[in-house]
């Protein structure tokens, strides 16, 4: 079953917006579906990051400073 589709009004800059209803046009798609599709991808990218942040979260910290430090001991620097 097809979710029902929510109306909402969004601004964009001149030149974005040309540049949206090019993409549309030429990828023979609404901007509607353009602008759901990049959004769903930037969500999704946002997912992967938090997931990946979870993942890492008991991690130890390591200052900056150290790790400079670090690389310049070893000979990285």
């Amino acid at each position: 079953m097809k979710a029902v589709m929510r109306r909402t009004t969004v601004y964009f800059d001149p030149g974005i917006h040309r540049a949206l209803r090019l993409k549309a046009a030429e990828t023979d798609r609404s901007i509607s579906d353009v602008i759901d599709e990049a959004l769903r991808l930037c969500l999704l990218e946002d997912a992967e990051d938090l997931a990946a942040l979870r993942k890492r979260a008991h991690e130890p910290n390591i200052r900056f400073e150290d790790a400079v430090r670090d690389l310049k001991r070893r000979g990285k620097l």
